[in-house]
């Protein structure tokens, strides 16, 4: 399993740009756009033709399995239409800024591998759902990325990234319980498969973050170290971990890490197999 976990990242750090750029900006757009005309008809006929329906896709209506992420939580009223807008804003920040951490393909990859789980759950226990639970999934995604980033909640109060994604796993397993259904779980599967490895940085305390504990160690992977005459030429990139630079390896990748504290690079196998820097 590890194995195919750091071939995958591999595989995302070369197709690092490839997909769909600015993924969420299309969708904050779509979602904006069905929602006016879901004001502006009170049939709901555009919201009936969008929603995610397995007797509709089974009579040939295929496109329910993908247009259900562009139908909002349906919310009326001057404030509804404020607050729908916000969210939508701030589900297109965060998108980007994860899109900029993790790169395009493997955005794109987190975000349409929770559609497809939601499509398979859909079609087997014959639910319908909008977009909402893929922008929570969302939300924990970004919580875990930047887990110090503080939101201000209802532009009072701040409170970091990472609390409020407790409070959203709390409200999940509360519903679990309460209404024993495994529903709410499903997007938690997805974020889980992305960033299962990287759930340390929710803990509250910071003294139990392995990351922050760790320091970069530069004997770690020496067998990589390569030394010869090449070397001691100027070069732009150098690994911070194994020393590999572009001139002794001109056929590399090197990438800066952003969480770590400073301008620190590092090649292509160790860019996301390293102790970051603090």
């Amino acid at each position: 399993m590890n194995t195919f976990f750091r071939n995958a990242e591999r595989f995302f750090l070369r197709n690092r740009d490839r997909g769909i750029k600015n993924l969420m900006l299309y969708i904050a757009i779509g979602n904006a756009l069905v929602y006016l005309l879901m004001l502006i008809d009170p049939s709901n006929t555009v919201w009936s033709a969008l929603i995610f329906d397995r007797t509709s896709i089974l009579h040939g209506q295929v496109w329910r399995l993908v247009s259900f992420v562009l139908v909002p939580a349906v919310s009326g009223g001057a404030f509804g239409v404020f607050v729908t807008f916000l969210l939508l804003f701030f589900y297109y920040r965060i998108g980007g800024m994860m899109e900029n951490t993790i790169g395009v393909c493997k955005f794109n990859c987190f975000y349409f591998t929770g559609v497809a789980l939601l499509d398979l759950v859909g079609m087997i226990f014959d639910v319908s759902f909008t977009g909402d639970a893929l922008s929570l999934s969302l939300f924990a995604a970004f919580a875990t990325l930047y887990p110090d980033v503080r939101i201000l909640l209802m532009y009072v109060l701040p409170v970091k990234a990472k609390y409020l994604a407790w409070v959203y796993l709390g409200l999940t397993a509360l519903e679990v319980v309460l209404f024993r259904s495994l529903y709410p779980v499903v997007p938690l599967l997805n974020y889980l498969l992305f960033f299962w490895s990287d759930l340390p940085n929710l803990l509250p305390d910071k003294k139990f973050t392995v990351r922050k504990k760790q320091k970069p160690n530069p004997n770690w992977a020496k067998n990589y170290r390569v030394v010869h005459q090449q070397s001691e030429r100027p070069y732009r990139h150098k690994c911070t971990v194994c020393g590999r630079t572009d001139v002794t390896d001109p056929q590399l990748e090197f990438r800066y890490c952003s969480q770590c504290n400073g301008y620190y690079c590092y090649c292509m196998d160790h860019i996301n197999n390293h102790a970051h820097i603090r």
